[in-house]
């Protein structure tokens, strides 16, 4: 295990008691007892967060319009055969940026030469990217969240030849997400076992979620998803969906579901996005009660996560937990929020910005596992994603 590094649902995505998040930040609330509880984030102070991770991407990022590099290695770096684990680490992390300056900044003009930029080198490389070797798989991180930034892009663009190679870059990436399917259904980003045409690695349950939920934002663009794609991966995420709400951190450990990294604490990072990937494909089962017991969870034992925060070694945290499922876990968070009634949002939202403002670095970024030249970026681009979803019609500053 290392790195890792919507239908009218889709349109609403995108406090429970607080009792222990972060070290220094104390989250409970007045009506709990602790009349000393610092008053949750405005708008304003949201807004300025965000701003500030704008300004740190469009400053770093490369002059071909991509974000990230291999530079920077440290004494234990993941397994990551060149170039093409590079390939598709640089092209995800790109995909994320592109996601999340269009979310936040498509309306400025000082950063449409940004976007334009990344845009191209999304629209040029993703197309010829495959897995980096018969073992690493980790391309299908870069097709899936491609897919979310060409959904954004193709939603944006006015210009209908634009849209139209964007819709071929989409139908592609589907293709390549079937081509890369395990063979148990669902994603993996290793195969351990026979290194197989088709990969016969492990089924990963977030994987599958990240897979789930950028399908169904290129299906609302239009594109046409196999059924029988969704299907395998739905079946997957079933079958290492515990009844706690917690998921198994990979099919392979169904014969070992209490290991602590596929309980509650060490789930945090990943639930969310396996609840919403469900509830978009027509789950029924996950409800808002589900939501919000898994949201309480990840706001009341955040410590687990956070301790994992910035180790620079793979899983070497408490309950298994891994640095890099800190921002992904809350970016699935935030859209498990959006999924909820409007009346339930305002305490989550809140809640959720009362988390990550006060990991902000001095540069404006946010960053939680020491990963080459990508780390800053793809945890600033998760980080303004899960904040432009704390921005409700209506917060009280």
């Amino acid at each position: 295990m290392k790195d890792r590094p919507h239908c009218s649902l889709l349109k609403r995505i995108f406090t429970g008691t607080l009792l222990f998040v972060l070290p220094g930040v104390n989250l409970l609330r007045a009506e709990d007892g602790n009349r000393s509880a610092p008053p949750l984030p405005s708008q304003q102070e949201i807004r300025k967060s965000i701003q500030l991770g704008c300004e740190f991407l469009k400053k770093i990022q490369n002059k071909d319009g991509s974000w990230g590099s291999a530079r920077q290695t440290k004494g234990l770096n993941i397994f990551a055969p060149v170039p093409g684990s590079h390939r598709a680490f640089r092209l995800a992390v790109t995909a994320l940026c592109i996601s999340a300056l269009i979310e936040n900044k498509s309306e400025e003009e000082e950063y449409l030469s940004t976007i334009q930029k990344a845009e191209e080198n999304l629209l040029e490389n993703l197309p010829n990217l495959r897995r980096a070797s018969q073992m690493a798989i980790y391309n299908v991180w870069a097709h899936s969240y491609g897919l979310q930034a060409l959904a954004r892009m193709h939603a944006w663009t006015k210009e209908s030849e634009k849209r139209k190679r964007i819709e071929e870059v989409m139908d592609h990436q589907v293709k390549m997400l079937q081509k890369y399917e395990s063979v148990d259904g669902g994603w993996g980003y290793y195969d351990f076992n026979l290194q197989t045409k088709q990969p016969s690695g492990s089924s990963i349950s977030f994987v599958n979620a990240t897979g789930l939920v950028a399908l169904k934002e290129a299906q609302e663009r239009g594109i046409e998803i196999p059924k029988r794609l969704t299907d395998r991966a739905i079946a997957a995420i079933h079958r290492q969906r515990l009844p706690d709400h917690s998921y198994l951190y990979g099919e392979y450990l169904k014969y070992k579901p209490r290991r602590g990294i596929n309980r509650p604490a060490g789930s945090l990072g990943r639930s969310h996005a396996c609840n919403i990937a469900l509830q978009l494909w027509g789950e029924k089962s996950i409800s808002d009660e589900v939501h919000k017991l898994c949201l309480d969870r990840l706001i009341k034992r955040n410590g687990w996560l956070d301790m994992g925060r910035k180790r620079p070694v793979p899983h070497e945290s408490w309950a298994a937990v891994a640095g890099y499922f800190f921002y992904y876990g809350h970016l699935y968070a935030s859209f498990c929020i959006k999924a909820l009634n409007a009346k339930d949002q305002p305490a989550y939202q809140q809640s959720l910005a009362s988390i990550l403002l006060p990991l902000q670095e001095k540069d404006g970024s946010w960053w939680d596992f020491p990963f080459y030249d990508y780390h800053q970026q793809y945890g600033t681009a998760m980080a303004l994603l899960s904040l432009n979803r704390c921005l409700p019609s209506k917060i009280v500053d």
